[in-house]
């Protein structure tokens, strides 16, 4: 392998825009989070795993935070613990994100179930927390986590450069899970599609018979647009990290380019904010609670003269017909 190329060095507006994608992405896993807390009857297993991404994104987004804002510039103590804490959280977001994709396929095309389902999601914690924080207690025994010299990170620590067998530890710290994840989430959800369109197809004959109230084409339409929006969005964010580790391999100072620096900090820290806009922002049941909750909190603050006839009054957000709605969106989606 090429000696590593000379250090990537991040001028201050580089930095801010990874800041503030950082700071984004934490909101946006709090949010989520905070959603999760807020209302009981929007817990769904499928729910309960993004919470569990959500944690490990925000971990992820604070531990970068960090290391961005030392912008360290050699090995020091605070150097390997950001590098470990942004080791264990990164792996373990690509875990759990690939752990949604295979509950819901495995619950829309294998219509999974019941207790199978409660072992599944033991096994999800087992594999997405214990792997990556096994993969991450080993580097650092190991001594494998240190300065990089931001050639394969935008100003974080991950793993030291100098280190010999530093192309295996970059694989079994991030880059092998990533890139599979690659795979497997785009083979996952075209084969949920698929199913889902097949099923579409065999209730067509039944639909002139059915009443406006059953029938879904509107959430039978969101439903596929996440479907298709979610391994888009991760491949779309994470893929400039490959690029860059691709360039360091090859020694090429084409990775110290500013524009994949920059796309490479932001695909890495927006994870978070990527989700919490899917699956807040964009899903009507979520979005409707949350904003109604803000204009309660708004007139809560207002004098109660002012308040008279404000939309405090307006129903409760849980409204019959959303949760009537909800009940007939597939079991395994989030809700859309």
């Amino acid at each position: 392998m090429p000696p590593p190329a000379p250090p990537t060095v991040l001028v201050p507006s580089e930095r801010a825009v990874v800041l503030l994608s950082c700071a984004l992405s934490a909101l946006g896993s709090g949010l989520l989070v905070a959603t999760h807390a807020l209302w009981p009857d929007l817990r769904s297993r499928a729910r309960r795993l993004l919470l569990f991404l959500s944690l490990a994104d925000l971990l992820s987004a604070a531990s970068y935070f960090y290391g961005v804002l030392q912008d360290f510039a050699g090995p020091s103590w605070d150097c390997v613990l950001q590098g470990a804490l942004s080791t264990f959280a990164n792996t373990s977001s690509f875990f759990w994100t690939v752990a949604i994709a295979l509950y819901l396929y495995l619950s829309i095309v294998h219509a999974a179930r019941g207790p199978r389902t409660d072992r599944l999601l033991w096994v999800f914690h087992v594999v997405s927390w214990g792997v990556p924080l096994a993969i991450t207690m080993a580097a650092v025994a190991l001594k494998k986590i240190g300065y990089d010299a931001s050639d394969v990170s935008v100003g974080w620590c991950w793993i030291d450069l100098e280190a010999e067998d530093r192309v295996l530890w970059m694989l079994l710290t991030g880059k092998l899970w990533e890139m599979l994840a690659y795979v497997t989430l785009p083979l996952l959800y075209l084969l949920v599609r698929k199913h889902i369109n097949r099923a579409h197809e065999a209730l067509s004959e039944y639909r002139p018979i059915l009443s406006e109230a059953h029938r879904l084409p509107h959430h039978s339409s969101a439903a596929d647009k996440k479907l298709v929006l979610i391994p888009l969005i991760f491949i779309c964010l994470r893929v400039w990290s490959t690029v860059r580790f691709v360039l360091t391999l090859c020694g090429s100072p084409a990775v110290r380019a500013p524009v994949l620096v920059v796309l490479h900090g932001i695909g890495n820290t927006f994870q978070g904010g990527a989700n919490c806009i899917m699956f807040v922002l964009c899903t009507r049941a979520v979005r409707t609670r949350l904003f109604s909750l803000c204009c309660c909190c708004c007139c809560s603050s207002q004098p109660p003269a002012d308040s008279q006839a404000g939309p405090c009054e307006a129903p409760a957000p849980s409204k019959m017909g959303e949760s009537q709605e909800s009940s007939r969106t597939p079991e395994g989606l989030p809700s859309t």
